[in-house]
């Protein structure tokens, strides 16, 4: 998109002579004879950029500059003064100018000036941006998988991630939706531009609208200072929408005209900002219910959902389990500083065999208790109750099922976890004679592991 400059000045022949030389230089321009004038259409339109004349017939420049500040804290403010009123100038700039540009100049003076403060506003906002980014960045996870749904999702977002079309990922919740919403942004040719998120689940209704559109001063009680939206931080690049599903009748309609305008105005203000992001929206949800009990407009849900994907359950993908769990182990082995870090496989089967309704959310949640809690490199079993993870009935009774007849206790009680764990091992050390190195080998472990655990079991 182009960038939007407008010129306050009362002389024809210096609006006319900087419009041509910013045109050249590839910019919108818009011209304004009168400061009156000037306010109305900061007022209605988004800038990039103002010039503005200290000498106007009805407004005083220095009240024009701080009006214009009052409005937008962020564009850029180029003076244009004569040599006798350099003084004003530096007033100017202690009421919120950021250059000035001093009569007569030269066409590449003028570009010049205009390109730096372009420049300096873009790195700006991209570092109000990167802030944001900062605090979501310790601890950033990539989507794991190789299984067959996995690698069909990807030959999907494969396909789409180059478009610019509007995408609605669906799937329950701790699938790894926001993580397949950053994927087609980092394939996709916006990735060199922000991407934000907006998790509409934690966002009251009275600040949505602030929250995505932003808010000029005095909008609402304790609207400070302007705000700039969601949609404005993303310009360039995507917004993702996660939780759309949560949203009420009343902002999804606001949200919709944004979608399908891509213009925007702040609460408290009649300004129109055009706004170049591509969206990405996600829920847990199915939205297509929610339209016919009337919770979701059937509008905005066609809008949404042009390009449509859904990120599977954990159950549906249980061979990404082991490959999710050695992720999963690096990356709070390193957070705790505890390298090397494995699981036994008898609690990977553990693992596998379970339902996993929290998704890879949980596994995670999980994972990073054990880290904590468990005592060895190697974690096994026993470290389950030891990190107060508990993972159903149904894993026990699945697995009890499997165990031959002589593994079963004479009275008939159920196994724990722990004791099908201590089976399992006195079996592998059984086949190997009683060579520990050897048992250790095949178990997976450790042979100081395996030694503890035999230790702890009474067996010399």
């Amino acid at each position: 998109m182009k960038e939007n400059i407008l010129i306050i000045d009362d002389d024809s022949a210096i609006r006319d002579g900087c419009s041509q030389v910013l045109q050249k230089s590839g910019y919108d321009v818009v011209e304004s004879a009168t400061g009156k004038e000037g306010l109305e259409k900061i007022d209605r339109y988004e800038f990039d950029l103002v010039l503005v004349d200290l000498k106007l017939p009805d407004v005083n420049g220095l009240d024009l500059i701080r009006q214009t500040r009052e409005r937008d804290l962020s564009v850029p403010i180029v003076v244009i003064t004569g040599y006798g009123t350099i003084q004003n100038a530096v007033e100017a700039m202690r009421l919120g100018a950021n250059d000035f540009l001093p009569k007569p100049f030269e066409p590449d003076e003028l570009r010049m000036v205009v390109q730096r403060n372009l420049t300096a506003h873009r790195l700006a906002m991209e570092n109000l941006y990167l802030r944001e980014e900062l605090k979501k960045k310790e601890g950033e996870k990539k989507i794991i998988g190789k299984s067959p749904q996995m690698e069909a999702l990807f030959r999907q977002v494969n396909t789409i991630a180059t478009t610019d079309s509007t995408v609605l990922i669906t799937g329950e919740s701790g699938t790894g939706k926001g993580l397949l919403a950053r994927y087609i942004h980092d394939q996709s040719t916006r990735k060199d531009f922000p991407f934000v998120s907006v998790d509409c689940s934690t966002l009251v209704p009275t600040l949505f609208e602030s929250e995505l559109f932003g808010h000029v001063k005095g909008a609402f009680t304790g609207a400070e200072s302007n705000k700039i939206g969601k949609f404005e931080l993303a310009s360039g690049g995507t917004l993702f929408l996660d939780e759309i599903g949560n949203v009420n009748l009343e902002l999804q309609a606001k949200l919709l005209k944004a979608v399908e305008e891509k213009e925007i105005s702040r609460v408290g203000s009649h300004r129109v900002t055009r706004v170049d992001v591509r969206i990405i929206a996600a829920t847990n949800k199915d939205l297509r219910k929610e339209v016919e009990k009337g919770a979701f407009r059937e509008d905005l849900f066609f809008r949404l959902n042009v390009l449509a994907l859904r990120t599977p359950p954990l159950r549906e993908r249980q061979g990404d389990i082991p490959e999710l769990v050695r992720y999963f182990l690096d990356v709070f082995g390193k957070k705790y500083k505890r390298a090397g870090l494995a699981v036994t496989p008898a609690l990977l089967a553990i693992f596998e065999e379970y339902s996993w309704p929290g998704n890879v959310r949980e596994l995670e949640n999980i994972i990073e208790r054990l880290v904590i809690f468990s005592r060895d490199r190697i974690i096994g079993v026993d470290d389950l109750s030891l990190a107060g993870v508990r993972i159903g009935e149904r894993i026990e009774k699945n697995i009890e099922s499997r165990i031959d007849a002589s593994q079963v206790r004479d009275d008939s009680t159920p196994l724990s976890l722990s004791e099908m764990e201590k089976i399992h091992i006195l079996s592998v050390l059984e086949q190997t004679g009683g060579n520990r190195s050897e048992a250790a080998r095949l178990l997976g472990i450790d042979r100081k592991t395996l030694r503890q655990k035999l230790k702890r079991w009474g067996v010399q």
